[in-house]
């Protein structure tokens, strides 16, 4: 007899006040191994525990994602970079204080703590503090980062809904963090912060000016 899947589990979160109840559920799941989709402020992520090989291991399989790419984390407050990276810049700095929460992922060298699974062999780590309502209560239950990648098959555009993920990325879930429809966009403007000059990776919400504006004073 085949075996019946699964239903997913989704929790219809108010996205400027999440109720604690869903955003402890959720959390357990995470705790767990299992993996969870959830708003960010432009698109819909996939949260796994960070530090959890086999649960990260599952994000690559459902994103379908190479594995010579890095997934970056989502971290509860600054003071765990201290943990994550190696060494932080000025200009990262100047950027943390300007951006974050939320707005802009910073790749930095990842420290010796920071597990092989996370950087993909690059010696990498890309990092932000959420600015969503939902994704940062998500981070603080944890106590712990979690991953931030995007909800998507690896190479396909974000999606600013549930609803629109695709089946054979959905059924994979093991629950859902609905906040409704999102403003999309590009997402977060990645910078690479590892050298004495910040390198823009992708462009998203903060454009190139705003950063090297910042960067420069």
């Amino acid at each position: 007899m085949r075996k019946k899947r699964k239903r997913l589990k989704v929790y219809k979160i108010n996205h400027e006040k999440p109720e604690p109840e869903f955003i402890q559920s959720a959390g357990t799941v995470i705790k767990e191994g299992g993996i969870v989709a959830f708003p960010t402020r432009c698109l819909y992520g996939l949260g796994a525990d960070a530090f959890n090989a086999e649960a990260v291991d599952r994000v690559f399989k459902i994103k379908q994602r190479p594995v010579q790419k890095p997934i970056l984390i989502l971290i509860e407050q600054r003071i765990q970079l201290e943990r994550l990276v190696s060494h932080a810049s000025s200009a990262a700095f100047s950027i943390m204080d300007q951006f974050w929460p939320g707005g802009v992922t910073l790749v930095f060298k990842a420290s010796d703590a920071v597990p092989r699974h996370l950087t993909a062999g690059t010696g990498k780590i890309g990092i932000r503090l959420p600015g969503h309502p939902v994704a940062a209560a998500l981070t603080r239950c944890l106590g712990s980062p979690i991953t931030g990648t995007s909800a998507n098959l690896s190479g396909e555009s974000g999606c600013r809904r549930l609803g629109d993920l695709k089946p054979q990325l959905t059924r994979q879930l093991d629950a859902a963090l609905d906040a409704g429809l999102l403003k999309g966009g590009t997402g977060s403007t990645v910078v690479d912060v590892t050298g004495d000059i910040p390198q823009i990776l992708r462009e998203g919400e903060i454009s190139a000016t705003e950063l090297l504006t910042v960067t420069k004073r």
